[in-house]
């Protein structure tokens, strides 16, 4: 994943920070207990793609 793109990508919802999670290949939003899949080393920013984080 490109670190200029990191920097720049927010949560598509609440517009928050995302965490890099390279080994589940996975952007987290933390806020809204999100996780968006990266296909390809491409994220995919859409809700209906992210799954939904369990009550840690």
């Amino acid at each position: 994943m490109d670190k200029k793109l990191l920097e720049i990508l927010v949560c598509p919802l609440c517009k928050g920070p995302l965490e890099y999670d390279r080994k589940a290949a996975e952007l987290i939003c933390k806020a809204d207990r999100l996780a968006y899949p990266i296909r390809d080393d491409i994220p995919v920013m859409l809700e209906e793609e992210a799954r939904r984080l369990d009550e840690d």
